[in-house]
């Protein structure tokens, strides 16, 4: 019998109809079960394009599209499905990208950025030394500009490598490319420091000691710092 509006009641609907919607959703349910989505596959990070291809596609807007690609770089390890340590990639090939970035637009300091302070951080000496090698030798190319991601890969070499050499070089080249001016005092005095920290306390002191006649530093609190520096050197080193 129907009701208002010409709806059927569901005794009316065939007993075979009625059991065959349950019956289709269990068959569903049981084929999903039985043939699972496929796990998610990572994907390697490809190898960068040739430069002059990025430069003809970027139409004169080198810095826009150095952007775009930096921003894919960052999240290439967040897939769909999955998310990649660092550890996983290809550090090689990271550093491939981001020196191509930093081509494109060399006055970001992006790139030297998620190299020292992002890509770094994985617990991975031999992947650590690929970043900090790329610092390295972007660093001589706009000293002025690029001293802290210097200064940054110093720390690293020191404290999470553990590398007394290599941060003691490191520190080097960062007070011979730079001039009074260009980077601060701390930054050109990390050399005495990793010095001091080797046991080399006589060349420790005889760049400090130079440093002060030289009149490089000017700031009253800075001479007197050094000072009690040098005075506690002195001490150290006597029998």
């Amino acid at each position: 019998m129907s009701r208002g509006g010409g709806e059927r009641s569901l005794a009316s609907v065939p007993p075979a109809l009625r059991w065959l919607l349950p019956a289709a959703l269990v068959l569903q349910l049981s084929w999903h079960a039985r043939h699972p989505l496929p796990a998610p596959q990572a994907r390697e990070l490809p190898p960068p394009p040739p430069p002059a291809l990025l430069h003809l596609a970027a139409f004169g807007e080198e810095p826009v599209l150095a952007r775009v690609l930096m921003l894919w770089l960052q999240f290439f390890d967040n897939q769909p499905g999955i998310s990649l340590p660092f550890r996983t990639l290809d550090y090689h090939r990271l550093r491939q990208w981001l020196e191509l970035i930093l081509q494109l637009d060399p006055r970001s300091h992006y790139p030297l950025l998620a190299a020292i302070r992002l890509y770094a951080l994985v617990p991975d000496p031999q992947r650590q030394r690929v970043m900090v090698d790329f610092v390295r030798r972007e660093f001589p190319r706009d000293p002025a500009r690029r001293w802290q991601w210097m200064a940054h890969a110093v720390f690293v070499a020191r404290h999470r490598i553990g590398d007394l050499k290599l941060a003691l070089a490191l520190a080097r080249e960062l007070r011979l490319h730079t001039r009074p001016g260009e980077a601060p005092d701390w930054a050109r005095q990390m050399e005495i420091f990793i010095l001091a920290d080797m046991g080399e306390l006589e060349a420790a002191k005889v760049l400090l000691g130079g440093l002060l006649e030289s009149g490089a530093v000017t700031d009253p609190g800075e001479l007197e710092f050094l000072r009690h520096l040098l005075e506690r050197l002195e001490e150290r080193g006597r029998p």
